[in-house]
């Protein structure tokens, strides 16, 4: 059995998409995942399967939310290690970073678009786009951020979904085997 993280986005943002998270544990245990625990509203979850796929877990995620909850969500799947790897590679100080988002792309984007997508600058916010994820700073807050996830999906033309360095931190310890 492997551990995995599913990162789930856009569920239970004002009103929208309701996901309870018991609902979400009983039916992917039902499903086959195993020790699967979630972590606040706003759909990070851990669990536990012999799958060593990760897109066919995406995939079996998405359906299995579709067609109990009625809608789509997108969803992304790391492994506990991948997930470590990009906390670690977090290009900032050590101030910076736990200020820091960490926007985790559905897959790597092309060198061409990431060169592009980089030369859009503003003054309060920094970012590092390497690999499958943009670290991203904001000195006056994300709430206040020019940048929003939008713009990196259609520029890099991938998903995207951000968790904060509290969240990175608690998934995780949470994660941990």
């Amino acid at each position: 059995m492997k551990t995995y993280i599913a990162l789930l986005r856009g569920i239970n943002v004002g009103g929208h998409k309701k996901v309870p998270m018991a609902e979400l544990r009983e039916l992917l245990e039902k499903s086959g995942f195993e020790n699967v625990k979630t972590y606040i509203q706003s759909g990070n979850v851990i669990f536990q399967s012999s799958e060593n796929e990760v897109n066919a877990l995406e995939d079996k995620i998405k359906t299995l939310i579709l067609d109990y909850f009625g809608f789509e969500v997108p969803v992304l799947v790391r492994t506990r290690q991948e997930l470590l790897t990009i906390f670690n590679n977090c290009p900032f100080s050590e101030a910076k970073k736990v200020e820091s988002y960490f926007i985790m792309l559905s897959k790597m984007p092309q060198k061409e678009v990431t060169k592009e997508a980089s030369q859009k600058t503003y003054p309060d916010d920094e970012y590092a786009i390497i690999n499958a994820c943009i670290y991203l700073f904001c000195a006056k807050g994300y709430g206040r951020a020019k940048f929003n996830l939008g713009y990196f999906e259609n520029k890099l033309n991938v998903n995207a979904t951000a968790r904060n360095y509290k969240t990175m931190v608690k998934l995780l310890a949470l994660s941990e085997e």
